[in-house]
């Protein structure tokens, strides 16, 4: 994580005096891309400008702040350049912090892999640098961390060392315990939800869907609620394609009917 930590904080300062771009600039660079894909698929244009921008990312069961934290995760965790400069400039415009796209490439590092990452701190970098984004603004490597759920994990420790095992895989599960869940998780910089949510999107983009019933539990936990998780794989449907999103929803109706029958009945 240092290592992470450290690239990201050395790129920031380098890029501390560049001047703040104009949206202008952002709305410029998006019709000169709309434009682009006309040129070669006039279909796809369409389905973009009719689907995507006119219709999915104006529904209101999320806002456009979470829908962009919900592109941004997926084009990480799939390591998607080409769409890196367009959505994490949305992102910025959408409400989410440079400090908060900091973080959440960081958080992927571990979901995703270390190279999904740095391929996003590549592209994070030329936009900072356009914004005038500097290393004062992004989060600190080693910030006062959240306060511990001690019941909630000792119910994952409990968990890990049923399914894993720290006898057969000792390493693997220290790292699990003491960078994940008692430092990455604890970082301030994205509250619990915005994490929960990143991490589930990642796994649905990464076809990883054996891990979203620990994370859906721990996202509805930190506050997501049903209504917004379903419209999270919805989402997906359009950033990581439809075989992966249908692949994730006998999990996701999983974890919601667990719910509702663990939910006692108002009377």
């Amino acid at each position: 994580m240092k290592c992470l930590a450290t690239t990201a904080l050395s790129l920031s300062m380098a890029i501390s005096g560049a001047a703040m771009a104009e949206p202008e600039d952002v709305r410029t660079s998006e019709a000169a891309s709309t434009e682009a894909l006309s040129r070669v698929s006039p279909a796809l244009a369409n389905y973009q400008r009719q689907k995507l921008q006119a219709d999915l990312w104006q529904r209101p069961a999320l806002s456009p702040r979470d829908r962009s934290m919900i592109t941004v995760a997926a084009i990480i965790a799939r390591n998607q350049t080409a769409l890196m400069t367009e959505q994490f400039n949305l992102a910025l415009d959408n409400g989410v912090k440079a400090s908060e796209l900091s973080e959440i490439i960081t958080h992927l590092a571990f979901y995703s892999g270390w190279g999904n990452a740095m391929s996003a701190v590549a592209a994070a970098q030329d936009i900072f640098q356009q914004r005038g984004i500097t290393a004062a603004s992004l989060p600190t490597a080693q910030p006062e961390l959240l306060p511990l759920n001690q019941t909630a994990e000792q119910l994952r420790l409990n968990a890990v060392e049923q399914s894993v095992g720290s006898q057969q895989f000792p390493g693997l599960v220290a790292y699990t315990t003491d960078v994940l869940f008692r430092d990455l998780w604890l970082r301030p910089a994205l509250a619990p939800r915005d994490r929960s949510l990143i991490t589930v999107s990642a796994l649905i983009a990464a076809g990883q869907v054996a891990q979203v019933t620990f994370h859906l539990n721990k996202a509805m936990d930190n506050g997501l609620t049903q209504e917004q998780a379903a419209e999270v794989v919805t989402h997906l449907a359009f950033y990581v394609g439809w075989p992966n999103a249908m692949s994730a929803v006998p999990m996701v109706k999983a974890v919601f009917a667990q719910r509702n029958t663990d939910t006692p009945a108002k009377s």
